[in-house]
């Protein structure tokens, strides 16, 4: 029986009876129903209503080349029918997997040539932790285990990615985390910028964060900084051009490893295929996931740099660690069909030149003069919008993050969906959006702030 089969009310009993979803309060949640999502096609989703939605989102940070394409379907396919799945324990390995890995050794930044599989952002993350803190061990260092990390950061939702995260509320729920984690201050100059502050000398002083951390606990005691190239799920915060730099300096002066999340920003969302090349970043180890599959299919891609892989090749005897899906054979397919439509249609060059420059542009004169926006900020196709009771002061509306949720649920019902983290609203598209979609996008986003002014005004 498929889902046609149910009426729209149904399903939301079901979903409510059964279904526990992600980074949802549960009981508002079965008060109001789930939306539906039924189908999908280029850069729209549509829900059980049949009620269109421009998607500024590309699902969640993933759907690079949209909706709909078939031919990611056919290569899923065809390799369900050779062969749908087998292990890469046993010293054992299938063509798709070695083939993506060629493929992806191309395409990273110089000097990181393997690939480690996973089928989450997370996991990738989790095997990121545990691979760095195995090489220090296996350099004869097992005391270099601390990472540095940054508050507010995101690195996934398992216990080792939430506690290499920065968000105190989950935290909070993780009831302990794993240890010798600590957070430093993030490159968010909109709240965090002293008075006349440069941007370059904020990114200076930020970057200082993370040495002042490697000196308080002792270099020797040191693994690695881990960090969002553009730190994505925390509101898109941007950090100046001078951060990257200094913080690159800072770890190879420790000798201290760099380690990559770019789970949201690899494969083109920056401009260039990893955000490491944006920003001149030449990192030890890069976590990747979803737009590697664009979403189509769960894989995640560990890439590591060739001084971690030559001790771990050549020192590290067995490396206990794997999952049953590493290099999932169809996962592995879709991917390496998903990479050639980027390149064959330059969806990657043309954020760079084209509907990047143009996002920004739009935004800046479209958006950030209304009432309610303290600040516009974008690089890609990747954007956020700080939203503001008091634009001289940055005040902010009370409850914390309300505001940011009434303008959400306006844009949503004037057919565009993004997200609000706490007062910021963020946009994430497919990589297909061209100008039209830019502008329609803008004419919603100025739609549902003045709504959600004439609500919150009367509040």
């Amino acid at each position: 029986m498929t889902y046609q089969n149910y009426s729209l009310k149904q399903l939301q009993q079901i979903d409510a009876a059964h279904h526990l979803h992600p980074f949802t309060d549960h009981k508002e949640l079965r008060e109001t129903g789930s939306r539906i999502i039924t189908h999908a096609n280029g850069p729209f989703i549509y829900d059980a209503d049949g009620t269109e939605i421009l998607d500024g989102m590309a699902g969640l940070w993933c759907v690079n080349v949209g909706y709909g394409r078939d031919e990611l379907a056919d290569a899923a396919y065809a390799q369900m029918k050779e062969l749908p799945y087998y292990n890469s324990f046993f010293k054992c390995s299938t063509p798709t997997p070695v083939l993506l890995s060629k493929k992806l050794a191309e395409l990273a930044p110089k000097g990181i040539a393997q690939v480690f599989y996973g089928s989450s952002g997370s996991e990738a993350n989790d095997t990121a932790l545990r691979l760095v803190r195995h090489f220090w061990a296996l350099e004869g260092k097992p005391e270099k285990n601390r990472i540095i990390s940054r508050k507010s950061a995101y690195h996934g939702s398992t216990v080792a990615g939430t506690s290499l995260g920065g968000m105190d509320l989950m935290h909070k729920q993780l009831g302990g985390a794993v240890p010798n984690i600590v957070h430093v201050m993030m490159p968010y100059a909109y709240e965090l910028a002293l008075p006349g502050e440069s941007d370059h000398d904020f990114g200076l002083r930020a970057a200082k964060a993370v040495e002042d951390a490697i000196l308080e606990a002792g270099a020797d005691k040191v693994a690695a900084f881990i960090g969002e190239p553009v730190m994505g799920a925390g509101g898109v915060k941007i950090p100046p051009m001078s951060y990257w730099p200094e913080v690159q300096r800072i770890c190879r002066k420790y000798d201290v490893l760099l380690m990559l999340d770019e789970v949201i920003t690899g494969y083109g969302r920056t401009g260039e295929w990893f955000a490491a090349q944006t920003f001149g970043i030449e990192p030890d180890t890069i976590t990747t996931a979803k737009a590697l599959t664009s979403g189509y299919q769960p894989l995640s891609a560990l890439l590591v740099g060739d001084r971690v892989a030559a001790t771990l090749v050549e020192k590290g005897g067995e490396f206990y660690h794997g999952y049953t899906y590493s290099g999932h054979p169809v996962a592995c397919a879709v991917a390496l069909k998903n990479i050639e439509i980027m390149e064959r249609e330059g969806l990657v060059d043309r954020v760079k030149t084209d509907t990047g420059p143009y996002f920004a542009q739009a935004l800046q004169e479209r958006i950030a003069g209304h009432d309610l926006v303290g600040e516009v900020r974008s690089i890609g196709l990747m954007g956020a919008i700080e939203i503001v009771k008091d634009k001289a002061t940055k005040e902010r509306f009370l409850p914390a993050g309300s505001a940011a949720v009434t303008v959400r649920d306006h844009a949503i019902a004037q057919g565009l969906m993004l997200r609000a983290t706490g007062d910021t609203m963020i946009l994430s598209p497919p990589l297909i959006w061209t100008r039209e979609t830019i502008d329609m996008a803008c004419d919603r986003i100025a739609r549902a702030l003045d709504l959600a002014q004439a609500d919150l005004r009367k509040k």
